[in-house]
């Protein structure tokens, strides 16, 4: 029984609000510092590759008290050495089985030291820019860089079961085709090695439409919204030249910082987990 059925009183729902792409640029990066300032993130996924990896920013990350995760990538090119494709080629070779094996070994290998190097220790957490951490080779690398069963294991962000009642059709089937590309295979493989993953996924959309279209979706995402969920999001905090997609990230920042979003969250009892180093609190069930 979750805590949203026990009725009046009830504790609220925890929700885990991560926010990708922690690096790729200083307006992510201050986009993601004043939102844990604020209190509404959980935790945020870094790029160890990315560019804007100042000594400032990890030193304001250390302290903000968030989750801090890896976020694999194979497909963003930030300057880095090894393996990097463009998505719909990576995901084909994965599909196909032609990665470069030892490259993708070696890159999943780079990437969990360059984190550890960083910040002294492992990530809370793990899950891939463009969901890459799920497809097959790569769901296997990454596997075995992982230590034994533990208390300091990371969990793994499942794109799998997303929830996308009251979504726009479009988001609906993103959200389930991400979750087909791989979702399944990573969560029997971790079932099987007795590792911790998100009940439910959220935050999939078209990535397009302002402030108008991310409220209505955080609104429908927030009511159906279960304990232990990560509802993912990617803010940024001013403009960045070059970044594609930098007006629906500030569009997301000002829906997330706003008094909207508290609103939204006691209407449905609900908080977002500001819980450092723990794994979500229900793992999948079978």
């Amino acid at each position: 029984m979750d805590a949203k059925s026990i009725g009046v009183g009830a504790l609220p729902g925890r929700i885990v609000m991560c926010a990708d792409d922690f690096g790729m640029n200083p307006a992510i990066n201050a986009g993601v510092l004043a939102l844990a300032r604020q209190g509404r993130l959980s935790g945020t996924s870094v790029l160890v590759d990315g560019p804007a990896l100042n000594a400032a920013d990890l030193a304001a990350l250390s302290q903000a008290g968030l989750q801090v995760g890896l976020h694999l990538n194979f497909t963003e090119p930030l300057g880095q050495a090894g393996l990097c494709m463009p998505l719909g080629a990576f995901i084909r070779a994965a599909f196909l089985g032609r990665l470069p094996a030892e490259r993708l070994r070696h890159g999943v290998l780079a990437q969990w030291q360059r984190f550890q190097a960083l910040f002294g220790r492992l990530p809370d957490y793990i899950d891939g820019h463009q969901h890459v951490h799920q497809l097959p080779m790569v769901r296997d690398a990454l596997l075995r860089v992982l230590p034994p069963a533990g208390r300091g294991r990371p969990w793994i962000r499942d794109t799998g079961r997303p929830r996308t009642r009251g979504l726009p059709w479009r988001s609906q089937a993103k959200a389930w085709v991400i979750a087909a590309l791989g979702a399944g295979g990573l969560r029997h493989r971790a079932r099987l090695l007795g590792i911790q993953q998100n009940p439910g996924f959220l935050g999939v959309y078209d990535f397009d439409g302002g402030v108008a279209a991310y409220e209505r979706c955080m609104v429908a995402w927030l009511a159906q919204a279960q304990d232990g969920d990560v509802l993912m999001c990617h803010p940024a905090l001013g403009d960045h030249p070059g970044d594609g997609l930098s007006a629906q990230r500030q569009a997301e920042y000002q829906v997330l910082s706003g008094a909207g979003m508290q609103h939204w969250l006691d209407t449905h009892q609900l908080m977002i987990d500001r819980a450092v180093s723990r794994t979500p609190e229900h793992p999948h069930e079978p």
